[in-house]
């Protein structure tokens, strides 16, 4: 494992930050997420109407991803990870391979099927995940020592990468700790390996992470959306 030091790139890399770019609506944001319980580390959000319009295309967080997709970009799946010291936990290396469905139905390549907190998953043809990209929207500083997102760069090229490989493959990569400040996004491909230490100095790490799709699924599946 390397750590290359020159800015990530979207296209190169699979990740890329984007400074500032929600700092005016964090306001808005908080206050959209507010009223969220908290009452794990993550928590998987659906129907909070107040993030409707920032997560929509035009919006100032759906705006990021329709750049990317194009005109039928949506938001399939939110996350807010509320990360202190109280909730201080590390995330081995993975790929997300995972969407959120009104309901389940059998389609051929969708499987196997879960419930995570009251949601339908079902893990998708790889091929779909490659089409989709991901948004992190940073409402607290991350330095080094607060446990910043850690993703092999390239590795989102290398279609489904089997767990007996995985550390073989982060090993032979080059690995960039995504730093960030108050008001920043990190947009990276859905299915980029990526980690998470435990934060050596805790403080608040508040996240909302967004899952952003442009296609529609087949055999009468449809995306439960945000």
């Amino acid at each position: 494992m390397t750590v290359r030091e020159a800015t990530p790139t979207l296209d190169r890399d699979g990740a890329m930050l984007i400074p500032g770019v929600v700092a005016s609506v964090l306001p808005t944001i908080e206050a959209a997420l507010a009223t969220v319980p908290i009452e794990r580390a993550g928590v998987r959000l659906h129907g909070v109407a107040a993030l409707r319009d920032l997560l929509a295309p035009g919006g100032a967080i759906g705006a990021i991803a329709g750049d990317v997709l194009g005109p039928e970009t949506r938001p399939v799946r939110a996350l807010l990870f509320d990360k202190s010291a109280a909730t201080n936990w590390a995330l081995g290396w993975h790929q997300d391979r995972t969407i959120v469905v009104r309901e389940g139905r059998d389609v051929p390549g969708f499987g196997p099927w879960t419930v995570k907190q009251g949601l339908q998953h079902v893990a998708p043809p790889f091929a779909l995940l490659e089409t989709m990209v991901t948004l992190r929207v940073h409402l607290d500083p991350v330095p080094l020592d607060n446990a910043p997102l850690l993703v092999a760069l390239g590795s989102h090229r290398l279609g489904r990468i089997a767990e007996s490989v995985v550390e073989a493959v982060v090993g032979a990569s080059h690995v960039h700790a995504c730093l960030a400040q108050r008001g920043d996004v990190w947009l990276y491909a859905t299915p980029i390996l990526h980690a998470s230490d435990a934060a050596k100095r805790p403080t608040r790490r508040r996240v909302l992470q967004v899952d952003f799709a442009a296609q529609p699924l087949p055999g009468g599946l449809a995306w439960l959306g945000v």
